[in-house]
């Protein structure tokens, strides 16, 4: 059964603990692949948030700019 990655085991009751901590292993595995994914969407969501602050200081800087270019003869 190492279609999804996981590894096959044995559970026999004297395997008990192994079989749970090869489980907790899996799903630990899985959380850091998660939090990893969202470290990364997050990383990119901060690079379109900075875009847009740049874009908007850009747009004011260019009104002000262009207003004192029409005050000015």
């Amino acid at each position: 059964m190492s279609d999804a990655g996981f590894e096959r085991f044995q559970c026999a009751p004297g395997l008990k603990l192994q079989a749970h901590e090869q489980v907790s292993k899996i799903q630990h595995d899985n959380l850091v692949r998660r939090l990893d994914r969202i470290e990364e969407m997050m990383e990119r969501l901060e690079k379109r948030l900075w875009l847009t602050v740049y874009g908007i200081v850009a747009m004011i800087l260019g009104e002000a700019i262009q207003s004192v270019l029409v005050a000015v003869p």
